[in-house]
């Protein structure tokens, strides 16, 4: 098992002026080439930033680009959110020789070609949300894990308190199961930042221990630092969750309808006064979402019901979180994952001129939930859009730290 922790968290550019377009495409060649990716693609992946970040430069509001290794590692990605007037014809603005500004028309229609993977959402008006994966020619199934991830460090600082990472592991009979963690260090900077990856260390030392002995390890592995808070998820192919939480962080499940289960933390400090950990055992709906987050994030955001945002895969929803619900006083991780398939399948061979199913666009919120283009769903106020690929695919075998 890879064992290595990044101590990176995601790379944040606010596309307030013009040079940070260019700005984007040179940071995300840099993450690319971080990541491993072969050949021309870390070339690709600075014209998907540039693209995306031209975009927000011409016509949104508030407009920022993230970019970071895919959380089960295999890649990296590019997350384009904002506050602008949204796309009333999100089809419409992928097809080469649309624009509004007279230019060629051809930004979106290029990053959905380059791209491994690409999905978009709009809102009318509220902003739009896009994600462009890139994974190596041979494994295009990293690009479809259907877990994602933003962590940010406070405003103006560049080590990061908070921690996360998704491990997925095998039992004896081949079934996967997905673990994920989250972590707040107490406090920020520094001294913060030692505690959570102290605590992300002990977790990649055996992230499928149970629950119980896992928190024990990180608290004795926590006793030299100031402590932090943490919460662990375990999720199996069936829906069946195991959850485990001390401290101030949450853990929210929903599905494209409501929230179904707002999950509790235990009092107390790993590594300082942690209780006897407590674990909840809980069924998930079909095709739910998890969210685990640390106090960076408001905690307000899971009152408003909002359509739009229980709809967003889970890429696009931890994006969301970050971009509207941050507190930039802190810290701040939104970490969203879904259980994972039944069981590996080997990726079958790329024929080409034909197209997966999963390349027509199918998600892994049921497999069913392919709305017209352009057409909003019945009582929601906005256009679902997700060409060419929405996550329905575990990521790769390999088991590595999501972000920090």
């Amino acid at each position: 098992m890879d064992q290595t922790v990044t101590k990176a968290p995601t790379v944040q550019i606010r596309v307030d002026h013009d040079s940070a377009v260019r700005l984007a495409a040179a940071a995300a060649r840099v993450v690319a080439v971080g990541c491993g990716l072969p050949g021309a693609l870390p070339d690709h992946a600075a014209v998907l930033a540039s693209e995306l970040a031209g975009n927000l430069d011409k016509h949104a509001e508030d407009g920022t680009v993230y970019l970071q290794p895919l959380p089960l590692g295999g890649g990296m990605e590019i997350l384009a959110v904002d506050r602008g007037p949204g796309m009333a014809e999100p089809e419409r603005c992928l097809a080469d020789g649309f624009t509004t500004t007279g230019t060629l028309g051809a930004g979106l229609g290029a990053v959905k070609r380059m791209a491994t993977e690409f999905v978009l959402r709009s809102s009318v008006p509220g902003g739009t949300l896009a994600c462009a994966r890139l994974a190596p020619p041979g494994a295009p199934g990293a690009a479809r894990q259907s877990v994602g991830s933003v962590c940010l460090p406070v405003e103006g600082e560049d080590r990061c308190g908070d921690a996360c990472a998704v491990v997925e592991t095998e039992t004896g009979t081949g079934a996967v199961v997905r673990t994920a963690v989250i972590i707040d260090g107490l406090g920020h900077g520094d001294a913060a930042a030692e505690a959570a990856q102290a605590a992300l260390r002990c977790f990649h030392a055996g992230p499928d221990r149970p629950l119980p002995d896992l928190f024990a390890a990180m608290n004795r592995a926590l006793r030299r630092t100031r402590g932090a808070a943490v919460g662990v998820l375990r999720l199996t192919a069936g829906g069946r969750a195991e959850h485990c939480a001390v401290g101030n962080t949450r853990t929210v499940v929903l599905d494209h309808v409501d929230i179904r289960h707002k999950l509790a933390a235990q009092p107390g400090v790993v590594g300082w006064n942690m209780p006897v950990p407590q674990v909840e055992v809980l069924s998930l709906p079909p095709g739910a979402t998890a969210v685990l987050h640390t106090d960076g994030i408001d905690h307000r955001w899971d009152r408003t019901g909002d359509p739009f945002l229980l709809r967003l895969p889970p890429p696009l929803l931890a994006a969301a979180l970050a971009h509207g619900h941050r507190r930039v006083r802190d810290d701040a991780t939104a970490l969203t994952l879904r259980a994972p398939a039944a069981y590996r399948a080997p990726a079958a061979p790329r024929v080409p001129g034909r197209r997966r199913a999963t390349d027509q666009g199918i998600s892994d919120r049921g497999m069913s939930d392919r709305e017209v283009p352009g057409q909003a769903a019945p009582g929601t106020p906005y256009a679902p859009y997700s060409p060419d690929g929405a996550y329905g695919r575990p990521g790769r075998s390999t088991a590595r730290p999501g972000c920090e």
